[in-house]
């Protein structure tokens, strides 16, 4: 019997990894999902839903900067942006980095995991939301995205994994898909996370699928994050720009003209991505 507490998270339908806690310092069970926020020994200040970790001090800004920044730099001019889920903060805050920007709505169903991130991951969201160009809403995203009148220039979904839940199952469908595009402008962009390709194959070529029916350019790329277990698979979708014409050259470029500052991502880590191909 092990003689600590652990988070035992499933990475796929066999698989299982262990991760030692040092500290507990909430946990709640919100209308939606529990939530606990930990110090975990190899990966710092975590936050934890449902048994999944979402994101973590050591790491998060890998996922972050890559679910973010390839899709903000695909637009010539991202002025608008809507971010679904993100309640911890970091999504908003690596928008924010974007000199470009005028506004972020960011829309997350659960006030509590808004609330509890405020508290006590200060590290992840870096006071983002207190700045003048984000709006906060509690909402259901799925709801919003069907229901606003507001156009977006970058739209991101920064959601739990599409075989997490069945709220999350809702939020990676060609019907919703379908309404993200007739709420960008004419040469949007949209990105989601799409959960683990090699794990959760057929799910993941559905997401793919429903995302290719929809806009004419697509790309796949993953990123390994360490406290998921797993490389997480992202895909673009987008009106008018082609992803894949972004070169090295080109993204340094733009990261430098937006004087946007990263910890992962460059240009040769996006060419890196993109080549990786999918497991």
């Amino acid at each position: 019997m092990l003689g600590y507490v652990v988070v035992i998270q499933g990475i796929g339908r066999n698989s299982l990894m262990f991760t030692k806690i040092k500290q507990i310092h909430v946990i709640r069970k919100s209308k939606y999902q529990e939530i606990i926020i930990a110090d975990l020994e190899d990966f710092g200040r975590s936050l934890i839903l449902d048994g999944y970790i979402q994101s973590s001090e050591a790491d998060e800004f890998i996922y972050h900067e890559s679910l973010v920044h390839p899709a903000m730099i695909l637009h010539p001019s991202p002025k608008k942006v809507l971010i679904i889920g993100g309640g911890e903060g970091a999504a908003l805050r690596e928008v924010l980095k974007h000199n470009t920007v005028e506004e972020v709505i960011m829309v997350d169903i659960d006030e509590d995991v808004i609330e509890l991130s405020k508290e006590y991951l200060p590290m992840m969201h870096r006071n983002a939301f207190n700045n003048t160009k984000a709006k906060i809403l509690v909402a259901d995203g799925k709801k919003y995205i069907e229901e606003t009148n507001e156009r977006f220039d970058v739209i991101i979904l920064d959601l739990t994994d599409p075989y997490s839940s069945p709220i999350a199952q809702e939020l990676y469908t060609a019907k919703l898909y379908r309404k993200i595009h007739s709420i960008l402008s004419d040469d949007g962009v949209m990105v989601t996370q799409a959960g683990s390709s090699f794990f959760f194959r057929n799910v993941y070529s559905e997401i793919k699928n429903a995302i290719g029916m929809v806009f004419p350019y697509i790309l796949e790329y993953q990123a390994w994050i360490p406290s998921f277990g797993y490389a997480c698979n992202f895909i673009i979708g987008s009106k008018m720009y082609d992803p894949k014409t972004l070169t090295p050259d080109k993204v340094d470029n733009i990261l430098a003209k937006r004087n946007v500052e990263t910890s992962f991502l460059n240009g040769s880590k996006y060419q890196a991505l993109i080549l990786m191909g999918i497991y």
